[in-house]
């Protein structure tokens, strides 16, 4: 049965006694017959008006509800009904059915908001992004992926990646990187893969990051560096050679007396076998850079790798504080070539003079599993420590520039990094190298 019949069977049921006892003492009592019809008339309609007009108060009461739901379910948040009061029960359900219109009409403000910002970060991102549904079809893209699929989404959206060229993308691990072949030509991406879920189905997001333009630039600013190190050194070896070679003709064309030039000759060529050996070394320091062999893995003991590598140290006595037991699982002939550099660039920096009492201080601690081991000297410091791990940049008359670079090398080969950087206690350098834990016994 409808609620409206229902409401209105019990409205009259309620009031059906009051008017069948009404009616028995109307027509019991003393009353004229016109009396009687005029008064039973009068009641029925009170009767039937009160419970007709119950009815209709309580149906438009729950269609103006039923209204303002459907409302908020079509997203119309705009509606509210009016004089609501909190002293009966329906009053109060509709203040509460306000108060939730106005909180969702308030996240839905909310929502558009962050949607646009997020629109405008993605179009401002130099990241190609692609949302693909379970079947592989193209349902989501930004600017930088129309860019590079150099095609309008009416012409890519819905089409299956394999016909668009990114059909790999959706298959393998990530993050990688993958050579495609697409609109805007050969390249090689950064590809990141993730999932989201929209209406309760699971689709499949990427990322594509161009790395070729910065790979290109990279390379570029490498060979730039590369040319003016080699450059330098070829000039610094050839302008001697020339020079030499030119006043030993002159001389020998001059004199005709084997013992006037003889000596000359045997000084100009000790001069260019001198300039020859400094050539052939900075080919050779440049060759270790290129040709570092892969770490060979074991367990080195911390607190005797320092101490070893401290003790090979004669010019000046290197302080050890000691730090806790740690084993690392590390190459340790590598370890202890990097730590041979960096003792030997903290020693000679020491050496210079700028003290009158040079010191180095080596110590280790653990942090945040990873084993930090730091070296300090009192030397004069860097100007400019951006340049230190620049292969064949040094400060030292006689440095070959690639101590530093290899160090870093031999580091990051380990998973670890290595840092350099001028004090800020007193005068001087702190390098920092940190390497990752396997296992570490502690004791204290």
């Amino acid at each position: 049965m409808r609620i409206e019949r229902q409401i209105l069977i019990r409205s009259l049921a309620s009031g059906l006694a009051a008017f069948i006892i009404a009616m028995w003492f109307l027509w019991s009592g003393d009353f004229s017959v016109q009396t009687r019809i005029i008064l039973t008339c009068l009641m029925l309609i009170l009767w039937l008006g009160f419970a007709f007009g119950l009815r209709a108060r309580v149906v438009y009461s729950l269609r103006t509800l039923s209204n303002l739901l459907e409302a908020l379910r079509e997203g119309d948040y705009s509606l509210r009904i009016r004089g609501a009061s909190r002293k009966d029960a329906l009053g109060e359900l509709v203040l509460e059915i306000n108060a939730l219109t106005r909180s969702l009409q308030e996240q839905r403000f909310g929502a558009v908001e962050a949607t646009a910002l997020l629109r405008k970060t993605l179009a401002q991102i130099d990241v190609a992004m692609f949302g693909f549904d379970q079947e592989g079809r193209l349902c989501l893209v930004n600017d930088s992926g129309r860019q590079i699929l150099r095609k309008p989404d009416e012409e890519i959206l819905g089409r299956h990646a394999a016909d668009i060229g990114l059909e790999d993308c959706l298959r393998g691990t990530t993050p990688r990187t993958i050579d495609l072949a697409l609109p805007v030509g050969v390249r090689r991406w950064e590809l990141r893969r993730t999932s989201y879920r929209e209406k309760g189905i699971s689709h499949q997001l990427i990322f594509l990051s161009d790395l070729t333009r910065t790979l290109h630039e990279e390379e570029r600013l490498a060979w730039k560096r590369l040319i003016q190190i080699m450059r330098h050194e070829i000039n610094n070896s050839l302008t001697p050679i020339q020079s030499v070679a030119q006043t030993l003709q002159d001389r020998v064309r001059k004199d005709a007396s084997q013992n006037q030039w003889q000596p000359d000759v045997l000084e100009g060529l000790e001069i260019i076998a001198d300039r020859s050996d400094e050539l052939g070394r900075f080919i050779e320091s440049y060759s270790k850079l290129t040709r570092l062999p892969e770490p060979v893995i074991g367990q080195v003991n911390v607190r005797e790798w320092i101490q070893h590598v401290c003790g090979l140290e004669t010019r000046l006595k290197v302080t050890v504080l000691p730090g806790p037991d740690a084993i690392i699982e590390a190459d340790r002939g590598q370890l202890e070539q990097l730590l041979i550099n960096l003792i030997t660039n903290a020693v000679e920096a020491g050496l210079e003079g700028v003290t009158d009492n040079p010191e180095v201080k080596v110590g280790w601690q653990i942090e945040d599993r990873h084993l930090q081991v730091w070296i300090e000297d009192n030397g004069p410091g860097f100007d400019e420590t951006n340049d230190v791990f620049v292969p064949f940049f040094t400060t030292r008359a006689k440095g070959s520039g690639i101590g530093l670079a290899l160090s870093r090398q031999i580091a990051e080969a380990h998973g670890g990094y290595l840092t350099l950087e001028n004090r800020s206690d007193e005068k001087g350098c702190r390098a920092c190298l940190w390497l990752p834990i396997e296992s570490t016994e502690a004791q204290r």
